[in-house]
């Protein structure tokens, strides 16, 4: 019995020891644990700072003015990651793009132990833009290029406009028999059971002639879009008839529909744009960016004040 005693009082003091080589290693652990997913957390946020930064920068370069890129993109930064602070946004060009890097110091809890106080925490986003070059409208209308560019003069800010798809436009636009497709009246043929057309530039889109609405469509298509900006595609030549009837896509303009006359009642707003034989659409021309998936961009669009942004990091 004394002599276990003797052995007790001998060891009595191991555990410590122990403890003590063994703090280093479980510290270590932690670092990792926490300091390291804290790292992980602190640039998922400073990922979102920069996206942001850049779909900001770009947006406003897409609508012709960058303005004050640097501030732009610090107050985005600093609104969405704290303490973030941008470097200068870097424009290119072939296709147009703008690249926002972000960073921020992380400071650690359990790090210094092991001689790390802080991490330098950095994200780059970058945004490209160009003129929609293919995509779904919709609506199923197209316009005349020539008409978008005499009819109405072009982009024409909040002035209202009434475009017309008949013979009745009086620019000169179409050819001999009136409208631009004997019997059409600038309607594309829809996307199966849906109220939409999907189209390309430099492509034909078909068309069967004739003065109603596509058969998919109803009014309630039509009016879910008044006061809205739709983006439409402008045709530069077209042919055919019938059937075989086609519009050759040129590009596509932004246009905020305010009413349309299209018809049958359901397709009528009031006050009504354009009465009688004549069918047409009402509102104004715009400067428009896009951020939504209908539609890709290209490179070496027309600009008819349409622009779709991507974020492609």
């Amino acid at each position: 019995m004394q002599r276990l005693i003797r052995r007790v009082r001998g060891e009595r003091g191991a555990a410590a020891v122990v403890l003590s080589l063994l703090m280093v290693p479980m510290l270590g652990f932690a670092a990792v644990a926490v300091d390291v997913g804290a790292l992980y957390a602190e640039r998922a946020r400073l990922q979102v700072a920069a996206d942001a930064a850049a779909l900001a920068v770009a947006q406003d370069c897409a609508r012709g003015a960058c303005g004050d890129m640097v501030a732009t993109a610090s107050a985005m930064v600093a609104a969405n990651a704290g303490d973030a602070s941008a470097a200068p946004p870097v424009l290119q060009t072939g296709p147009l793009r703008v690249t926002v890097d972000g960073s921020t110091p992380v400071q650690h809890f359990f790090a210094p132990v092991l001689g790390y106080d802080s991490t330098a925490v950095s994200a780059s986003a970058t945004v490209a833009w160009g003129a929609p070059g293919a995509g779904t409208a919709v609506l199923p209308l197209t316009f005349s290029y020539c008409s978008f560019s005499q009819q109405v003069g072009g982009l024409s800010g909040t002035t209202p406009s009434t475009v017309l798809f008949t013979k009745t436009d009086g620019t000169g636009c179409t050819g001999p028999s009136g409208n631009a497709v004997p019997g059409g009246f600038a309607y594309l043929d829809t996307d199966p059971g849906r109220c939409q057309a999907t189209s390309a530039r430099n492509q034909r889109s078909p068309s069967s002639t004739g003065n109603s609405v596509p058969s998919p469509c109803s009014g309630a298509d039509f009016s879910a879009w008044l006061g809205k900006v739709v983006l439409l595609p402008l045709y530069d030549d077209a042919g055919q008839t019938g059937n075989n009837a086609w519009y050759h896509v040129y590009g596509y303009a932004a246009f905020k529909l305010t009413g349309y006359y299209l018809g049958s009642s359901q397709y009528r707003t009031s006050p009504q744009p354009c009465t009688g034989n004549a069918r047409c659409v009402a509102g104004h021309f715009v400067r428009y960016v896009d951020l939504s998936d209908r539609f890709t961009y290209t490179s070496d669009g027309p600009d008819t004040g349409a622009s779709i942004l991507r974020l492609i990091r």
